[in-house]
């Protein structure tokens, strides 16, 4: 059985089915998807739909992002955000005017059954953007920062390379799990569209929401697989600001 892991899709349904069918996955198969299925493309509530039926043929793991909170939020009470509105959520909008109440409801049950973060039997961990508790997700005081947090990817990135594990100012977060896979950061921001791997983190948003492709990585052997950028699946579209790289 292989355990993939699937990074951010921002509303791109037709990225996802080619991850997928690129990645030829079975019924032995493990899905992990770490959040963010919309706002961006113009394909959210399909991609929401595509999931579901995912869900009742596949083992799957649906990890809860940011974006995914907001549109739960919009979608329960219309709940007025601007920032939303301009990073993504504009074309979320837009997407809804075709769908009926009943889809509506699915979705919103979908999104309520979320989960913060996933940690597998080999202490591999699985969360949208990152937790602070230096005792682990467990201990986690701010469930929020499951999904909207940037600070273990920043420490990632700016840990010394040649510090030993066992030195005693070696950050105790990267010392808990074997390895963990994030999404929300896209890795473009450092000029990179494949997976990143810093310390014991695996970054996996490939900045699908963007320019970039999206990517399907197989936990243990890190082969992955990536759909065309999704500029190119949606040439008449703009994604989230025009493919600009500062994601919010």
């Amino acid at each position: 059985m292989r355990t993939l892991v699937i990074g951010d899709i921002h509303g791109g349904l037709k990225a996802l089915q080619q991850v997928v069918e690129r990645a030829s996955i079975s019924k032995n198969d493990k899905l992990i998807f770490l959040g963010d299925y919309v706002d961006g493309w113009s394909q959210s509530p399909q991609v929401l739909d595509y999931l579901i039926q995912l869900k009742n043929t596949y083992h799957c793991v649906f990890i809860r992002g940011n974006h995914d909170e907001l549109v739960l939020h919009w979608l329960q009470n219309y709940h007025d955000n601007p920032m939303w509105y301009n990073h993504g959520g504009e074309s979320t909008v837009v997407a809804y005017t075709k769908i009926t109440k009943k889809t509506k409801n699915q979705h919103i049950a979908f999104l309520l059954a979320l989960e913060n973060y996933h940690l597998d039997d080999q202490n591999r961990l699985f969360v949208h953007a990152g937790f602070t508790n230096m005792n682990g997700v467990n201990a986690e005081h701010f469930p929020r920062m499951f999904y909207w947090e940037r600070t273990l990817w920043e420490t990632a990135l700016a840990l010394d390379k040649s510090m030993p594990i066992s030195d005693p100012l070696y950050p105790k977060r990267f010392t808990l799990y074997k390895e963990i896979f994030i999404g929300h950061t896209p890795v473009s921001r450092i000029g990179k569209t494949v997976p990143v791997g810093m310390a014991n983190v695996w970054n996996v948003d490939t900045g699908a929401a963007f320019c970039g492709p999206l990517t399907l990585l197989d936990v243990d052997t890190k082969i992955f697989w990536q759909s065309d950028p999704l500029n190119e699946l949606y040439p008449d579209e703009k994604g989230r600001n025009e493919c600009a790289f500062n994601a919010k």
